[in-house]
């Protein structure tokens, strides 16, 4: 059913990571913290997708699609046998209230964006890059709520909102549409998949410098920079309590430093002194060599990727 899974966006793994070891604006907390909300609502739909439907439709989460040099995003994409559906799931908490085409939330009179407008461009975009690839399915698309504590007052009936009370059911429902997969369906999962843009342009990042990041090891739990060794093996959160293996833990360390600086070379030096918590180089260096290949000699020596044979 799941063709295509979810992925934890790259631009929030930055920033978890970004948030811990420095300073962010006022403005960049909150892109974060949007981040993460969206991240936890998309997960709430999967889990109920997960739970609720039975048809054997094709799913592809999280497409990353472009079309005559405009890019566009699927939160997700449901292929039945004679139609195709789309959502966008948001994960708006609290009181809203809807006037005249517009978006509020209720208490501060403060317009946010109409997802009704992204859902029409994305509408749009998606069913001229089907005709060109010859597929002619109808489209419908959806704005999903998924969060429970969200209530919308004053919307039109009409509007294609599915609501946190509903959404459950409108799931069970999609269980009655034919589903009846055939090879030009296999295809068209397969071109979307294909045309999945891997990485996207990460404009909201602020500017960062190695020499200006806090250093230590990032609990996998509730991401504070708070992780201290416990035992020669074992390391544990101060914050949270959480106990991981210090070669799982510095593991986590290196991935995150190879995504924050992907041009540095990693070098026992370079880990010892990012970790900062494991006072050993030589316990380093066996971690290193546990997961990585080394290569080059002497002041060259460096750890990649190991290959797998």
């Amino acid at each position: 059913m799941f063709f295509k899974e979810r992925m934890e966006p790259k631009e929030l793994t930055i920033f978890r990571s970004l948030h811990a070891r420095m300073s962010l604006s006022t403005e960049n907390k909150q892109y974060y913290s949007n981040l993460e909300k969206g991240v936890e609502g998309e997960k709430l739909f999967d889990a109920i997708i997960r739970e609720e439907l039975q048809n054997h439709c094709f799913v592809l989460n999280d497409l990353l699609l472009q079309h005559k040099n405009i890019t566009f995003q699927v939160d997700a994409f449901f292929i039945f046998q004679n139609k195709l559906l789309f959502f966008e799931v948001k994960n708006f908490e609290g009181d809203y209230y809807y006037e005249s085409d517009k978006l509020y939330t209720k208490e501060q009179r403060v317009q946010i964006l109409n997802p009704i407008n992204q859902l029409g461009r994305t509408s749009s975009l998606l069913q001229q890059l089907l005709n060109s690839h010859g597929f002619n399915l109808p489209i419908e698309g959806y704005v999903v709520f998924v969060n429970p504590e969200f209530t919308l007052y004053q919307a039109p009936i009409h509007k294609p909102f599915i609501y946190p009370t509903q959404f459950k059911r409108y799931v069970r429902s999609l269980n009655e549409i034919p589903s009846r997969m055939t090879k030009k369906h296999f295809e068209l999962a397969n071109l979307l998949k294909s045309l999945h843009i891997q990485d996207s342009s990460f404009t909201h990042l602020p500017k960062y410098a190695y020499e200006k990041l806090k250093k230590g090891i990032i609990c996998k739990h509730c991401h504070s920079l708070t992780i201290k060794l416990v035992k020669r093996s074992y390391c544990t959160c101060q914050y949270c309590g959480i106990i991981e293996k210090v070669d799982d833990a510095v593991y986590r360390s290196v991935q995150e430093l190879r995504t924050l600086f992907p041009n540095k070379k990693m070098n026992t030096n370079l880990v010892h002194d990012w970790c900062k918590v494991v006072p050993s180089k030589r316990a380093i260096k066996r971690i290193l060599d546990k997961y990585y290949q080394l290569v080059g000699v002497h002041q060259w020596a460096h750890y990649v990727e190991k290959v797998e044979q």
